[in-house]
């Protein structure tokens, strides 16, 4: 069965990016006679705001969406991405990165002729981890892509499905990635794929922004044995100087649009959806 998700995280209002989004999925859904998912994805408890959670469920409502509940909220199972976060650690896959931001962005500028290059680095040996560990050094668990290439021969082997067309990851760009840290614990990448596989996501239609995402999030499919879902990525909505709606840059929030007294039905048809 088709069964797809919208999944905003509850750091701000929803814009039209977001509706577009959101209605691409239903619509979706609806034509192949599946399901639609609801997820909030809270797990940076440092930037969401309950608040922002109901605003979200009434700018779907308004827009006469309807979801499944309960609503799968990240915060709530954490435990989840913890279990995958260990498996990984078990395999060897992960190692301590003690490394501050400044110090990660310095290594990144540091090769010839000022190139930025992707992070990557190694497990500190066992004698120097342990006295920092003891020491109460923060650190931030990598994924490291040159055991990932190991455990998997090359990245031959991670193909996905992007608009009917077929690709082969390359999770090269993005180095070794953080999966986890003390201050907002797991990241993105790790708990989205967890959901979607928990969820049985098999089509995941979100914004061209994220495509790039794709090739860790398929990576870590392949390191977890999880299904791939078939990718959609759409074009963005872009303002009137060209640049891509967001909340960051003040884009005009969709409780906004109903209070100057926009319509559901005028911006489902501005956007081109009836």
């Amino acid at each position: 069965m088709f069964v797809t998700r919208f999944a905003p995280s509850p750091t701000g209002y929803l814009h039209r990016g977001h509706a577009f989004s959101a209605l691409a999925a239903h619509q979706a859904a609806r034509v192949a006679g599946g399901r639609f998912l609801l997820r909030i994805e809270d797990i940076d408890a440092t930037r969401c705001r309950p608040a922002f959670e109901a605003a979200i469920c009434e700018d779907l409502a308004w827009l006469d969406l309807r979801w499944e509940t309960p609503v799968r909220r990240q915060s709530e199972h954490m435990a989840d991405y913890q279990s995958a976060l260990t498996r990984l650690e078990a395999d060897g896959l992960l190692y301590r990165c003690f490394r501050t931001r400044k110090e990660i962005a310095q290594a990144m500028t540091s090769a010839p002729h000022g190139a930025v290059e992707a992070f990557r680095s190694a497990p500190l040996p066992a004698r120097e981890e342990a006295r920092r560990l003891a020491a109460g050094e923060p650190f931030a668990w990598r994924l490291s892509l040159d055991a990932a290439r190991q455990r998997l021969g090359g990245w031959q082997g991670l193909t996905f499905s992007d608009s009917g067309q077929t690709f082969t990851a390359n999770p090269e760009p993005g180095g070794d990635i953080v999966l986890a840290r003390k201050d907002v614990g797991v990241a993105y990448h790790l708990a989205v794929v967890v959901d979607d596989a928990l969820q049985g996501i098999t089509h995941v239609i979100r914004g061209a922004d994220l495509a790039e995402a794709t090739h860790v999030q398929r990576l870590l499919q392949a390191l977890l044995d999880l299904p791939t879902p078939t990718y959609q990525h759409h074009p963005l909505l872009l303002d009137a100087e060209g640049h891509r709606l967001a909340k960051r840059t003040g884009a005009e929030s969709l409780r906004a649009l109903r209070e100057r007294g926009m319509s559901a039905a005028e911006l489902k048809g501005e956007l081109g959806f009836d």
